[in-house]
């Protein structure tokens, strides 16, 4: 059994921690929002008030948070506070599964060593459904040692892990998978449209593309149009899924990479100006595949 200290129980950080307790793992539980630690506590989860006293007893701090900034701050504290560095045991693992800058988390890595403690990034892939069902996705930065120590614990809460390397490497995979993500549904919107101008039936479009080259996740499991995937967003008036505010969040992560690496990326830059419109409206509530009626209305009338 390993003491995990879990910060974030929010859609995607609950499900993992009740699913880690499920597994006979002991969880302590901390969120800001009363309603996610009470679904915990009924999930198992010991929650607790104090974090510094939690670190303390912790084998792993799992962080599950919306940004960098906060990750750094619990880590190393904010407003005079001292922050979980300070309070864990030496050799603890610091283990953020949040999708964060890749310069945070080399940052906070560096931070975590330096303070005796041992770091991995661990983003994850696969949304709400994937978290309840424990089939994530997880694209791990650290350590040969340290991956091998926590593979245990991501198993219980994923289907895939890939060891991508050093610390800081997992958000690298992250925000380049999610780039491509963004850029094909935008593409595969944009065919429907097209389509549509042109007279084809989406049932139509879709038999030839699915068994074609432009075959794609975005198509076949995230299709953008009602009717040729039952279990698609787009049957359930777009609700998410992935949101739009997240994917306009990880498109803007992958800008900055392209910016701090000098790489040009003229799609990825595309995508996020266009996620960005969307998620300034209702789109940040409502699933990324959504876009296909933003697309559609920007177009010119036939």
């Amino acid at each position: 059994m390993t003491t995990v200290l879990f910060l974030g129980l929010g859609h995607m950080g609950g499900p993992m921690a009740a699913n880690l307790a499920a597994a006979g793992h002991r969880v302590l539980g901390f969120d800001l929002v009363p309603a996610a630690l009470e679904a915990a506590r009924a999930a198992g989860v010991e929650v607790v008030s104090d974090t510094a006293v939690a670190a303390a007893e912790a084998d792993v701090v799992l962080t599950m948070l919306p940004n960098g900034r906060l990750v750094l701050d619990v880590y190393r504290g904010d407003d005079g506070a001292p922050g979980l560095l300070a309070a864990a045991r030496p050799g603890t693992v610091f283990l953020d599964c949040s999708t964060i800058e890749v310069a945070q988390a080399r940052e906070a890595a560096q931070a975590a060593e330096a303070a005796g403690m041992r770091a991995a990034d661990a983003p994850v892939s696969g949304g709400q459904v994937g978290a309840e069902a424990g089939t994530l996705a997880f694209m791990v930065g650290a350590s040969e040692e340290v991956f091998e120590e926590i593979r245990p614990l991501l198993e219980v809460m994923g289907r895939r892990i890939v060891h991508c390397g050093g610390p800081g490497l997992g958000q690298a995979a992250k925000v380049c998978n999610n780039m491509v993500l963004g850029i094909s549904q935008i593409a595969v919107a944009e065919a429907f449209v097209l389509g549509e101008r042109l007279g084809l039936d989406h049932q139509a479009l879709y038999d030839v593309m699915s068994e074609a080259s432009g075959q794609c996740w975005a198509l076949t499991t995230n299709c953008p149009v009602p009717g040729p995937v039952p279990t698609s967003p787009a049957n359930r008036d777009y609700a998410p899924g992935f949101a739009g505010a997240l994917m306009h969040k990880d498109l803007t992560l992958a800008l900055h990479a392209l910016d701090d690496q000098g790489v040009q990326g003229g799609l990825g830059r595309a995508a996020q100006e266009i996620y960005e419109r969307y998620a300034a409206g209702d789109g940040a509530s409502r699933d990324f595949s959504g876009i296909v009626e933003t697309l559609r209305a920007a177009g010119k009338d036939a």
